[in-house]
């Protein structure tokens, strides 16, 4: 089989240049999911929101952005890749300051879903890029860079969030997009160049399969979004738009196959190493964003912790990410792509097990080794699952088979606080039930501790057995949650351990030297 090595012109400082732009362009785009979630309280207050609405800052981005990502593929072809990221990378710029001055929450989220829709597109651009100008030998070191870029922005996202919106304000969530997006715009339309459009592909596009695609993605992400706030399918509107993700989904996947000129290829899972490496982006996906989600949550729920004290401990996980680089970049040149992975995922599933241990005194440094075997283990996931999921592919399927990778990941993280948010709730019920079956009166030991609060609380509230009381409740309330995260943390990490038996199927592939033969 031909790969991508063959008839590759030269790599140039001025392709070397473009790229990282580029890079640059994604790890904002990425960034940007994550970057609002710290300061969401702050957004409501300042459009005057309700706890309902503000939610959809969030999701409003994440459903545009799901629907872009599997698009860009075609589009890319249409337009060159060059035109494509320019426009993205403008258009997420200003939305970027549309959103900053937005003056209510409707506007906000239409910006925000436009932000989202745009910047999309330069994320699985830069990976299809990077296999088409990067020869073999050189892909190792590459898919280190966006490794750290892919995984490293939604964790530092809320710790960056947090600080600009304590120490400025909110608006410059957004703002700071600015002079950044304009240097990436300028950059990537004088340097770089590494295809030609092909309009002749917009003669027949696809808008009936567009519409299926946009309908099915983004009703799915409204459903996995929304469904655990709003009791699943007692809600009416998440039980019509499963309905009307579930038509559109069969209509989409009638189309796409039997269409002459699909808007998605999906043929490309007929590859069986990009089948496997995009469930492994997915099940990746559930614990990068999973993990971002529920560690911050205990330490605001549980601790009382701010955004900045919540910052500098999330703050390990990415320090660890970044000394790993070099060390998964090394490792990835002289061991079988395949045991890299099945070690990645084993550290990662690892660290998560040692994070559910928390206590109502969990702190830093109990946090610091299960961030440190995280951190350490992204990297090690990322790399072999990249190589896996695309360095078998011919190039001209590259452009369409990164944007479903990618879509992948996100769907994972998406599917993934989903579950995580009913194991709250579920759990959550189901220990309170039974701590509060064991905590009652009738037992000694619990009335003789009420009796110890209440002496505490004589002379200083008018009620000192009621205070007692409500102690008692908020205790119980604490240790119930804390048993909740616990085993929100031990369900991820079964995920994590269970990927390994998916390991057999992996063939492996073309190491980052040998990938010519």
């Amino acid at each position: 089989m031909a790969t991508p090595a063959q008839g590759m012109r030269p790599l140039t400082t001025r392709d070397l240049v473009g790229f990282f732009a580029m890079v640059v362009g994604m790890f904002m785009a990425i960034l940007d999911i994550q970057i609002v979630s710290s300061s969401l309280s702050e957004i409501q207050a300042g459009l005057a929101a309700s706890a309902d609405e503000i939610s959809w800052v969030q999701t409003s981005y994440l459903i545009a952005e799901v629907v872009m990502i599997p698009l860009s593929g075609i589009l890319s072809r249409i337009m060159s890749t060059r035109i494509l990221f320019t426009v993205a990378a403008a258009g997420f710029t200003l939305t970027s300051v549309a959103c900053a001055f937005a003056g209510s929450i409707e506007s906000m989220i239409v910006w925000r879903a436009l932000q989202g829709f745009i910047g999309g597109a330069m994320i699985p651009t830069v990976f299809a890029t990077s296999f088409m100008i990067f020869p073999p030998e050189k892909r190792a070191g590459v898919s280190v860079m966006m490794g750290l870029v892919a995984t490293m922005a939604p964790t530092i996202g809320p710790t960056l969030g947090g600080y600009l919106t304590q120490h400025m304000s909110w608006h410059w969530l957004f703002l700071a997009n600015v002079i950044p997006g304009i240097v990436v715009t300028s950059l990537v339309w004088f340097l770089v160049d590494v295809d030609r459009p092909n309009p002749e592909l917009r003669k027949g596009f696809d808008f009936l399969g567009l519409l299926l695609m946009a309908a099915f993605l983004g009703s799915l992400e409204y459903v996995v979004e929304e469904g655990p706030r709003n009791d699943w399918f007692d809600d009416e509107a998440i039980l019509a738009l499963a309905v009307v993700a579930t038509l559109a989904a069969i209509g989409f996947f009638w189309r796409v196959l039997s269409y002459r000129n699909p808007i998605v290829e999906l043929r490309a899972f007929a590859d069986r190493n990009f089948a496997i490496g995009s469930l492994y982006s997915f099940i990746l996906g559930i614990g990068l964003y999973g993990s971002v989600y529920l560690q911050p949550l205990f330490l605001a729920r549980v601790r009382g912790f701010n955004s900045l004290q919540i910052g500098e401990i999330m703050f390990v996980t990415g320090a660890f990410q970044f000394l790993s680089a070099p060390i998964a970049g090394a490792l990835s040149k002289r061991m079988d792509l395949r045991a890299m992975l099945a070690l990645g995922l084993i550290l990662f599933g690892s660290g998560v097990w040692m994070n559910s241990h928390f206590t109502a005194e969990t702190g830093f440094w109990e946090l610091f080794l299960p961030q440190a075997v995280r951190g350490m283990s992204l990297m090690l996931c990322f790399i072999p699952i990249n190589s896996v999921a695309l360095g078998t592919l011919p190039p001209d399927k590259l452009k369409n088979a990164s944007g479903l990778y990618n879509l992948m990941r996100n769907l994972g993280g998406a599917i993934g606080l989903a579950a995580i948010n009913t194991v709250l709730t579920d759990r959550n019920a189901l220990h309170l039930n039974r701590l509060g079956d064991n905590v009652n009166l009738a037992r000694p030991e619990v009335q003789q501790m009420v009796d110890n609060l209440s002496q505490r609380f004589d002379g200083l509230v008018a009620d000192p057995t009621a205070a007692a009381m409500a102690r008692l409740v908020g205790l119980v309330q604490r240790e119930a949650m804390i048993l909740t995260f616990n085993d929100a943390m031990l369900l991820m990490s079964a995920v994590f351990f269970g990927a390994l038996l998916f390991m057999p199927l992996v063939r492996r592939p073309g190491g980052p030297v040998k990938a010519d033969h």
